[in-house]
């Protein structure tokens, strides 16, 4: 058993300039409207990458401010996880385009694709392999997404909420007992089809035919999404509990992917937690993907909402659908 606790030591994220308001985008939509946007999902505004911008450009940002943040060296980084579904290429990995830029040269890389749970289930592959390497020192986890080239502009199921951006967090040794306690995932795959991208997938290669918006941009049964969360979130959060022996009268604060405010108060509610345990963004932001979680977390952080002696959960939900959470004590 190690003598020392893993936890986030720094946090850095990025958006890009241009931004779309629900005015600009109802443009395209003449069924809906700004406000109506607002009242089904909280979401003003998106972030759209430039042209010429990368999910690996945009997770480099997010690392570098990560890195400053923590007071450390890239070359003392001993792992690099990114957790995306919007890599630039199908292979290699996004992560080692970040060990190049980052000159990290002693780190070990992979990508992780549970989509929008990605960020959570990032951090405790990550943690586990630090709590078992006493030589791994540092580890670099990022969430980006760059979603908006996948999306119909047309198809409010998904163009009200898809937006781009990373985040990324440095995890360092701290004292025992800090730092993460638990993680607790489970999956329900019963709607699995309910959100996809196919194109470009082995069964739907590009290849030998001509682009199929029915399925070569994002689809998603916001129906079936919205139970598969309400339903599985506030288990997930209540079995990390029972596996951690705390309460939920013991959390200090509770971080969730941001897909959706209503959702998100329909859980906090659901699970009797006060709504000022929480802080959002996905207001300001839309629903980036697994950067969510990552760019909430480096706002709060820098918002200095989360204190030290802290119990603070991470929680999330992504296509598949796959429910992870974590519990950490800030130090």
């Amino acid at each position: 058993m190690a003598n020392y606790g893993i936890g986030i030591i720094g946090a850095g994220d990025y958006l890009p300039n241009k931004i779309e308001t629900n005015e600009e985008l109802c443009l395209n939509l003449d069924s809906i409207t700004p406000e109506w946007i607002i009242s089904k999902t909280g979401i003003t505004k998106r972030y759209l990458a430039e042209s010429d911008e990368t999910a690996s450009g945009m997770a480099l940002k997010a690392s570098l401010k990560a890195i400053k943040n923590s007071n450390i060296n890239s070359n003392e980084i001993g792992l690099i996880i990114a957790c995306t579904f919007s890599h630039d290429y199908l292979f290699p990995p996004l992560s080692s385009k970040i060990q190049k830029e980052l000159g990290a040269t002693n780190a070990q890389v992979f990508d992780l694709q549970a989509n929008c749970a990605g960020f959570v289930t990032g951090l405790t592959v990550a943690s586990d392999r630090m709590l078992i390497d006493d030589l791994l020192k540092y580890a670099l986890v990022i969430g980006v997404e760059l979603q908006t080239r996948y999306r119909d502009i047309e198809n409010i199921e998904t163009s009200m909420f898809l937006s781009d951006g990373a985040g990324a967090v440095i995890l360092g040794k701290v004292d025992k007992g800090y730092g993460i306690i638990n993680s607790y995932f489970h999956s329900d795959t019963s709607t699995y089809e309910s959100v996809r991208l196919r194109g470009g997938g082995s069964s739907f290669p590009y290849a030998g035919r001509s682009f199929d918006p029915k399925i070569d941009f994002m689809e998603m049964n916001g129906l079936a999404t919205w139970k598969q969360a309400i339903t599985n979130l506030p288990i997930s959060v209540k079995r990390l509990c029972e596996k951690s022996k705390i309460s939920i009268e013991d959390v200090d604060f509770v971080l969730f992917h941001q897909a959706n405010i209503a959702l998100i108060h329909y859980v906090m509610k659901k699970m009797k937690i006060s709504l000022n345990k929480t802080y959002t963004n996905v207001e300001n932001i839309g629903n980036t993907g697994s950067a969510s979680l990552a760019i909430v977390l480096s706002e709060t952080l820098q918002n200095n909402k989360i204190n030290s002696e802290n119990i603070v959960i991470l929680s999330a939900v992504g296509a598949g659908f796959i429910f992870g959470s974590s519990v950490w004590k800030w130090q």
